[in-house]
């Protein structure tokens, strides 16, 4: 086998798919909303809307391959639940940190791929309760929305908290969706 040199272009973030997707999903968001405050964020996260349409090139060693891409999931090109709510309820606690939304998502929620539908969630978490929106919150959904659905599909609510520091959106994902500490 010969080692190929590696050029600027081979030096651009990778596409990674499959099991290898749900490998990183789970370490890039290992107590995301959990009780454990022994979770510790990883440094290198994957985006959830790399460009799917890409090749990705796997690299083991100096051994370099390409394979075509295939995409996590299909995409519909009509929404499934449109008029279904994403959001079944939210409900405001207090914990030893402060204020904290719980947010509930629905079965149609849980499920849906439908682009924009982050978005129309949250609109949905504002109508419900329209304190939700302070700095750092709507970051704190988003990445729940995109990342514990697929790491902890089952977890009953999501945890979004005020207090946190808004610090944007890669930011809060590489804190596991909890900026400024983890969950307690």
């Amino acid at each position: 086998m010969r080692q190929r040199t590696r050029t600027a272009h081979d030096r651009r973030p990778r596409v990674v798919h499959g099991a290898a997707v749900a490998l990183l999903l789970s370490v890039a968001v290992a107590g995301c909303g959990s009780e454990d405050s022994s979770a510790t964020a990883t440094s290198a996260v994957a985006s959830p809307t790399s460009s799917a349409g890409a090749s990705a090139t796997p690299t083991i060693g100096p051994i370099a391959t390409t394979s075509p891409a295939t995409p996590i999931a299909a995409q519909p090109t009509v929404d499934p639940y449109e008029g279904i709510p994403l959001v079944d309820h939210v409900e405001w606690t207090e914990n030893v940190d402060g204020a904290r939304l719980l947010v509930f998502p629905s079965e149609a929620g849980r499920r849906t791929t439908y682009p924009g539908s982050d978005e129309r969630a949250w609109q949905e978490v504002l109508a419900q309760s329209p304190d939700a929106d302070a700095p750092g919150m709507r970051d704190q959904f988003v990445c729940h929305w995109d990342w514990a659905r697929l790491v902890q599909p089952n977890k009953p609510s999501w945890n979004l908290e005020p207090w946190r520091p808004a610090v944007g959106y890669p930011a809060t994902v590489q804190a596991s969706c909890n900026p400024g500490g983890p969950e307690r």
